[in-house]
Parts: C-alpha cells; sequence; structure tokens
C-alpha cells in the first residue's frame, strides 16, 4: 500500500517535470518532437528504465537540441538524475 502511493507521487512528480518542459518548449516542439517528450515521460512515470533508455538515446539521436533542453531543465534535473542512477 505504500509502495503504491510512493509510486503514484514518483509518477506524478515526473509528470510535473515533464508539464513544465511542455510549457517552456511548446512553441518550439514539433510533432514528432512532443510525441519523443511523450514517450519519454510515459517511460521515467511507468519506472520502466530500459524504455526510458531507448526514448532518451532517440531523442538525443534525432533530435539533439531538445536533448540538450531536457538535460538542462530546472524541473528534470533531479529525474534526469534519476535516471542515470537507471543506467543511462
Amino acid at each position: 500500500m505504500a509502495d503504491d502511493r510512493e509510486d503514484a507521487r514518483d509518477g506524478a512528480r515526473v509528470h510535473e517535470a515533464f508539464d513544465a518542459v511542455r510549457r517552456d518548449l511548446d512553441g518550439r516542439l514539433d510533432v514528432e518532437e512532443q510525441a519523443a517528450v511523450e514517450r519519454l515521460r510515459d517511460a521515467a512515470a511507468g519506472g520502466d528504465a530500459a524504455r526510458a533508455r531507448e526514448e532518451m538515446a532517440s531523442v538525443k539521436e534525432r533530435h539533439g537540441w531538445l536533448h540538450e533542453e531536457l538535460v538542462k531543465h530546472p524541473s528534470l534535473a533531479t529525474i534526469i538524475d534519476e535516471l542515470a542512477l537507471w543506467g543511462f
């Protein structure tokens, strides 16, 4: 039960961080980049480290500028650090 609450809090925190990214970058994101951010957010919020790694690698390869923005965004700094602990 406590684990479920903690998972829900972590998922909400990830979604809030990515919402901040979307607010800050939305005017600069094309449809493909928006979809990439959503896939990364879903993977991170779901705790799927392998999928999150794949999505982050895809963003880095296909959308270099977006990868740079994600890793330096203040709302995502902690999330990115945690993803690094997952093996990024």
